[in-house]
């Protein structure tokens, strides 16, 4: 510890004041008035110099030793961002074990500013080493609290589709992932298409590449399963399929999500919010698509016992069709109408007789109701001589006061009729 203060009394001293005549803040200098570099590089000094000491989190990164301090350069785990930093080579030491590039500290330090050089270094005084038990704890508290907002829930999840048209592939630019997929694939169903992103699996970059890919995949339409797949690895290296963006990222596609991590042990959080976990890129390669050979099986099976089904159908109907013909009904249909025949030509006959006989008894009524008539008729009157005298308004003229010498009379007799005129009217006697 006493070699870092040393070394900090060593650091380039904050420069003297700047003459009067300069602006006295930076709100007040102009294009007219600006601040020469000598004087803002130690206003930065002084405005970090501010700052508390923070315990900061990352992974290391080109670590070299000088004397009795340690240089490195403190990388973030999730985006591109860095910073140089220092530390005592005792405290180091004190870890218990070699830090590498790669590894993930806990530094104790304070930023400071060197102005000669306008650069930004961490200062430490402490360091811990981020252990795996450290990161499984925090997963696992990231873990219940993603499983609270329903992130893992069944219900969240859908089926596969059977046949996808197309087959969104995320893998690393470099590996057999992508390989045991394809192959897999397409040797169960040839007919089978990839969309593959190839990216960044480990890393920084590993989340916002995944992530990007995940989108760009779910926007294509044709696009119907999306495979996640990577052969493995040490719990660090799958670290970026625990994030909590990535995860999140996955939540929010639409399209079916298979995650093929490959790593038994502990599953990333990835595992968890996919619709399907594989245990391997080659069990995706097999769960995405179909067996060729199997489905062709089952149709020939399907078909067979289709077959099958019509024969026993046109069987059974062949042998109730004969049942039906053998009946006596059938065989000779004209006895079923004979009793019926029998009744309709007794039902004729007694219409026939009916009828003779209702037709005699109507010409004796009538001829009974003719000679009523004419024994009734005045024509048997005419018949012997009489005459039916009319008027001109057709009165039957009975007296001779009724009518007047020049009168047309109408005078009817048995056979005919003819036309008087009245010359003379006698008084009656």
């Amino acid at each position: 510890m006493a070699d870092a203060h040393r070394d900090n009394e060593r650091a380039p001293r904050i420069l003297p004041d700047a003459p009067a005549s300069l602006a006295a803040t930076a709100a007040d200098t102009s294009a007219d008035r600006p601040w020469p570099v000598r004087h803002l590089s130690p206003k930065i000094g002084e405005y970090i110099a501010r700052m508390s000491p923070v315990w900061v989190e990352g992974q290391v990164l080109n670590v070299k030793r000088w004397r009795h301090l340690v240089f490195l350069t403190l990388r973030d785990t999730d985006e591109q961002l860095s910073l140089k930093a220092t530390l005592p080579a005792s405290e180091v030491d004190a870890l218990g074990v070699s830090l590498e590039d790669g590894a993930r500290v806990v530094i104790h330090a304070k930023p400071q500013w060197w102005p000669r050089g306008g650069d930004l270094q961490m200062v430490g005084d402490e360091v811990r080493s981020v252990g795996l038990g450290d990161l499984l704890a925090r997963i696992e508290a990231l873990k219940v609290a993603l499983a609270a907002e329903g992130l893992f829930s069944a219900s969240r999840k859908v089926a596969l589709p059977i046949i996808p048209r197309r087959i969104g592939l995320v893998v690393a630019t470099q590996g057999d992932a992508e390989h045991d997929v394809v192959t897999n694939a397409t040797d169960r169903w040839p007919a089978a298409r990839f969309e593959i992103r190839r990216v960044t699996v480990q890393g920084p970059r590993a989340v916002a590449d995944v992530a990007a890919a995940l989108q760009e995949l779910d926007a294509l339409e044709d696009v119907d399963v999306i495979v996640v797949a990577r052969g493995g690895g040490s719990l660090e290296d799958l670290l970026p399929f625990s994030d909590e963006k990535l995860v999140r990222a996955a939540a929010e596609i639409i399209t079916p999500l298979v995650s093929a991590i490959g790593h038994e042990m502990d599953s990333p959080l990835l595992d968890l919010v996919a619709d399907y976990r594989a245990s391997t890129p080659t069990d995706a390669g097999k769960r995405v698509v179909p067996d060729a050979a199997a489905e062709t099986e089952r149709l020939d099976g399907a078909r067979a016992l289709m077959v099958a089904a019509v024969s026993i159908r046109v069987r059974r109907e062949r042998e109730r069709l004969a049942d039906l013909r053998a009946r006596p009904v059938i065989a000779q249909p004209v006895r079923m109408l004979e009793p019926h025949r029998d009744k309709l030509h007794h039902a004729c006959a007694n219409l026939r007789t009916a009828t003779v006989n209702a037709v005699a008894r109507a010409r004796g009524e009538f001829a009974a109701a003719a000679a009523s008539l004419r024994a009734l008729s005045p024509q048997s009157t005419l018949d012997r001589g009489y005459a039916v005298i009319r008027d001109a308004s057709g009165t039957v003229v009975t007296s001779p006061a009724d009518v007047a010498v020049d009168d047309e009379l109408s005078v009817r007799v048995a056979t005919g009729s003819l036309k008087a005129r009245v010359t003379e009217v006698a008084p009656p006697n």
